[in-house]
């Protein structure tokens, strides 16, 4: 029997999707990013057909556009995997129910979130679609590792996983299945273990930022927000348009736990048998809701350069007498322009100005208008879609000024997001003080003692969570901002998804 909670949260999204199939029926988007969030972001995803509501409460449909963003993520990531000499591999979906009983933080951590399959054959113990794939990979790496020479073991794996917890689908950001990559490595050392934890966090800092153009904070979780079995939890943390934070990704000193319940030994090159220290570190298709959070507009989608799959659209202004001489000149530069995946809009049926609503909605960069007035100047008009600049080229110089345009693009959009962030932080040193700031929307710097009762109130009082322990700061003797006891760093607070 389903609770009240249970109940109303699939009253809320049959209502959410009613609404934005509503809307859907209207060109453009009809929220605005400034008024309800969280409508207008769902028309966005929805209307730039990036993704869709699935027939099961708490699953999506990925569309081809939004699962192109996340093969570009993928071939990006792979090329940084591969240069550490991680190679990709795939374990199996599901899970023995002994397997989690193995580890028993690992096992409470994610219990809750268990979808289990009943095996037909009595013999069988029952098994668990996979939430995470410690369990399963690390049984095979305990059969794996003998010697200090398999050392060390780095194994990443593409897949998709199950948590039977959402209430409520936002797409994107809270899915009972997601796709993500999870790295799972082995070290001798755990001073090896932790410096590429860290090594793999840096790369995703620079993803985030370079690819994405999303600025973020990196640092150490909280020991109550540390992944569950894990020693310590490191993370990237962004700052979204309505002023939740969203995490981006983390990487997690595993220690020797997993190592002790799995049986994961080595001989050292004294003969000696040693445990193995591991990490894992993983990314989520929830990368693609903070880019869709972070630069779009009222107007629709707006994708980075570096991301988007088709970084230009050509539109010809087409008259019966031009028309295919015009055209002609659309698919010439199509072609000249093939290195940025250029195409050509030449549907029939549709005026030139409903097409640079439809493109500017799905967030294609730059958009390029040709015209029989253009080609009489031999030029054409290339328009920025992330603040509608026109500027008109000469057709000898259109691939440089293109190329130009979309770095300034990419660099602006990292920058505006950069502004916003740096403009949303506050440190508080008292709990009224750091009460009103979240009620502003800020992410908060403040004093903490570090202890877990302590960090509960906090949520409880504010549904503020610790998103991170910032690197680089210096420990200093103060006082915490909720409890007064001595606090040696500062944390910060947010309001999260």
């Amino acid at each position: 029997m389903k609770s009240k909670v249970e109940n109303q949260g699939v009253k809320m999204e049959k209502q959410n999707k009613k609404s934005s199939a509503q809307k859907e029926e209207k060109q453009g988007i009809t929220e605005k990013k400034s008024g309800d969030f969280s409508e207008w972001y769902n028309q966005v995803v929805l209307k730039a057909e990036l993704a869709d509501y699935a027939p099961v409460k708490g699953f999506m449909v990925i569309r081809p556009r939004a699962y192109e963003l996340w093969e570009d993520i993928q071939n990006y990531f792979n090329k940084i995997i591969s240069r550490q000499k991680v190679h990709n591999a795939y374990f199996p979906l599901l899970i023995p129910e002994s397997f989690f009983r193995k580890e028993a933080e690992h096992a409470e951590g994610f219990g809750p979130e268990l979808a289990w399959i009943e095996n037909k054959e009595e013999s069988e113990e029952r098994v668990a679609i996979r939430p995470t794939s410690e369990t399963i990979m690390y049984d095979s790496y305990g059969k794996w590792i003998r010697s200090w020479r398999d050392l060390p073991l780095r194994i990443n794996q593409w897949c998709n996983v199950l948590r039977w917890e959402v209430k409520q689908t936002k797409l994107f950001l809270r899915t009972r299945e997601f796709l993500w990559q999870e790295g799972h490595c082995v070290y001798a050392t755990e001073q090896e273990c932790v410096k590429e934890a860290l090594l793999f966090l840096e790369e995703y800092k620079k993803m985030a930022e370079g690819l994405l153009a999303i600025p973020i904070i990196s640092g150490e979780k909280t020991s109550g927000e540390r992944f569950a079995g894990a020693k310590q939890t490191f993370t990237i943390e962004a700052l979204m348009p309505d002023g939740k934070a969203l995490q981006m990704g983390t990487s997690h000193n595993l220690g020797q736990n997993f190592a002790k319940s799995f049986g994961i030994t080595f001989l050292d090159e004294k003969a000696n048998r040693q445990f193995a220290w591991q990490n894992s570190w993983g990314f989520s298709t929830r990368l693609i809701g903070a880019v869709v959070m972070v630069h779009s507009d009222d107007k629709g989608l707006v994708l980075p350069p570096k991301i988007a799959r088709e970084k230009v659209v050509i539109v010809p202004i087409l008259f019966d007498e031009s028309r295919q001489k015009v055209l002609k000149k659309a698919h010439e530069l199509a072609i000249k322009l093939s290195k940025f995946n250029a195409f050509v809009d030449e549907r029939d049926g549709y005026s030139a100005g409903w097409k640079f609503n439809e493109w500017e909605l799905k967030g294609i960069p730059v958009r390029l208008e040709i015209g029989p007035k253009d080609m009489e100047k031999n030029q054409a008009v290339l328009v920025r879609r992330d603040n509608f600049q026109k500027k008109a080229v000469k057709i000898s110089a259109i691939e440089k000024e293109l190329s130009k345009m979309l770095e300034e693009m990419q660099s602006d959009l990292f920058k505006n997001a950069k502004k916003f962030l740096d403009g949303n932080i506050a440190e508080a040193k008292t709990w009224q003080e750091m009460k009103g700031m979240l009620d502003q929307k800020k992410m908060v710097l403040a004093p903490f003692c570090n202890e877990a009762g302590c960090e509960k109130e906090i949520k409880g009082e504010t549904t503020a969570t610790a998103r991170c322990i910032p690197f680089g700061q210096k420990k200093t003797v103060s006082k915490c901002v909720k409890c007064g006891k001595n606090a040696e760093i500062k944390v910060l607070f947010a309001k999260g998804y």
